[in-house]
């Protein structure tokens, strides 16, 4: 059994963190980190100054108390703390310079920023406490998740692979779509898929889905032979584990096969939405004449499994895609354009295609990012190619 590649994935550079990355805390060279770093000084010296310098009437002393406030959300509770300290110090030379009496209103002033710093410094060190639990949640949750979504190898076989995935939901770096694209013994085969819903459970589904492919893809026969492995592998999970959610979730799936010594690519569609191919210049959506219902669901449906085999030859783009790409709305409430898109961008590089995607879907996109976003672009490379054949019409296998 040949051993699964592994490299770097391409993905389209993301400006800034990475979308659906976790909550952090910010880097001390940000602007906003510094800005909240000084700001507590910034009061302190600005109530300091406006009450000197105003009649004894106006007391600006009292915005003192918000400094150790103000210090909770950057500063460590010893910071804060300090903070409070020094606030309160001010106070009193403020109220030694007003020739206040000592009690009670300096005292009281006194009493009422220490309690407020002491407050701070324990808000402080809960802030503190919940950052690094979620820096270590976050950490073990990332590693889970690229242990379900394994970075694509940039070349397989005859084949390039360009990869734009993003995920929708907060702290996550995989969602309810899914990919795995294998070496076999004569050619490469694809799943892209789509897992109802989102969060955990979804996850869960999706990885019961691609370890069922990562075996299957070996030994399987044909494209049907992987689906029905897929259909019995979600069967068993719900039998053995009904009480969990993944057990009720089904999955839209579409499976490409690219022999080694044929310009073709055969698919075959689970509910999924048809790939695009880019040849010659042109763009057109792969006509798919019968998909199959879509794995696991819940509907008793005895329908055989039908392939479309298109031709696929050197220089030949297939764009797979999940609905969160094709479903994106502007502001109008039309749908993406792909197909016009990827005319568009016919000349340029496969590299580019991920990133112009990306940029283009956020342009268009009225909301922001509402549902998982992937594309698979699948180049058929010219080197190690077969010689091209005269191209055949779609041809239809059920199975």
């Amino acid at each position: 059994m040949p051993a699964e590649p592994t490299a770097t994935v391409r993905r389209a550079p993301a400006p800034g963190p990475a979308r659906g990355s976790a909550p952090t805390r910010p880097a001390r060279s940000e602007p906003r980190y510094l800005i909240g770093r000084l700001l507590p000084f910034l009061v302190i010296v600005l109530a300091t100054v406006a009450d000197v310098l105003t009649s004894p009437q106006e007391r600006f002393d009292r915005f003192l108390i918000a400094a150790p406030a103000l210090a909770a959300a950057t500063w460590t509770a010893r910071g804060t703390a300090a903070i409070g300290g020094l606030a309160m110090a001010a106070s009193a030379a403020l109220a030694a310079a007003r020739g206040d009496s000592l009690v009670p209103a300096a005292l009281a002033n006194q009493v009422v920023l220490a309690v407020v710093a002491l407050a701070a410094a324990v808000s402080s060190q809960a802030r503190q406490r919940r950052e690094a639990e979620l820096r270590q949640v976050s950490a073990v949750a990332e590693a889970a998740q690229w242990a379900v979504l394994r970075p694509l190898p940039p070349r397989l076989g005859t084949v390039d692979l360009r990869l734009l995935y993003e995920a929708s939901a907060a702290g996550a770096h995989v969602g309810g779509d899914f990919y795995k694209a294998l070496k076999v013994r004569d050619g490469v085969r694809i799943m892209l898929g789509d897992v109802q819903g989102k969060g955990l459970p979804a996850v869960e589904a999706a990885s019961l889905l691609l370890g069922s492919f990562r075996e299957a893809a070996y030994t399987a026969p044909d494209l049907p032979a992987i689906a029905q492995r897929l259909e019995a592998s979600m069967a068993r999970y719900a039998e053995r584990a009904p009480e969990s959610d993944a057990a009720d979730r089904f999955s839209t799936v579409l499976l490409a096969e690219i022999p080694d010594d044929r310009p073709v690519i055969r698919l075959l569609s689970c509910g999924h939405p048809a790939p695009v191919v880019q040849r010659n210049g042109t763009v057109e959506t792969v006509e798919l004449s019968a998909p199959s219902v879509p794995v696991h669901l819940p509907v008793p449906v005895d329908a055989p499994f039908t392939v479309e085999e298109v031709p696929f030859g050197p220089g030949d783009r297939l764009l797979m895609f999940t609905d969160g790409v094709t479903e994106t709305r502007d502001a109008r409430g039309a749908f993406y354009p792909l197909e016009q898109r990827l005319a568009a961008w016919a000349d340029e590089p496969a590299d580019r295609i991920p990133e112009l995607l990306r940029e283009d879907l956020d342009r268009f996109r009225a909301h922001g990012l509402e549902d998982d976003t992937m594309a698979l672009l699948v180049v058929r490379d010219g080197a190690g190619a077969p010689a091209p054949r005269v191209p055949s019409p779609p041809r239809t296998v059920t199975v």
